[in-house]
């Protein structure tokens, strides 16, 4: 059986390893496909608008 101390501790440890896990989850679902698509987008227009400028001149 666990006192106090130990329980306590494995308690903490175990908020912090699945608070963790579930940060990395939320990254990986939403943050890197979204910062991936961002910087696909801003190519996308900055090579419209140098397109663009080239057919200007």
């Amino acid at each position: 059986m666990l006192d106090f101390s130990e329980f306590s501790g494995l308690v903490l440890f175990m908020f912090i390893f699945t608070a963790g896990f579930w940060l990395l989850i939320f990254l990986l679902t939403f943050v890197v496909p979204y910062w991936i698509g961002g910087t696909i987008w801003e190519n996308w227009k900055l090579k419209k608008e140098a397109k663009k400028a080239a057919e200007g001149k």
